[in-house]
């Protein structure tokens, strides 16, 4: 599904920027793993959620990434 349309980006594109080795932490960040920035913004909760989403399906593959509050 279209999850931004201003840079036309997809909920696998999200999930894909979030399983890089380098993973975001940000929103920002996860437009600029896909070489795009925020236009209008009304996407921001949804990249956040569909994030938070692939951080805990990654479980505790996760090191040093936001979701680890140890870092």
């Amino acid at each position: 599904m279209i999850v931004c349309s201003c840079n036309v980006l997809s909920d696998k594109d999200i999930r894909t920027a979030c399983c890089a080795d380098e993973r975001p932490r940000s929103t920002g960040q996860v437009y600029g793993c896909l070489g795009c920035s925020a236009q209008c913004g009304r996407c921001a909760r949804t990249i956040r959620r569909i994030m938070d989403e692939a951080l805990e399906a990654a479980g505790g593959a996760c090191n040093g990434c936001a979701a680890d509050p140890k870092s």
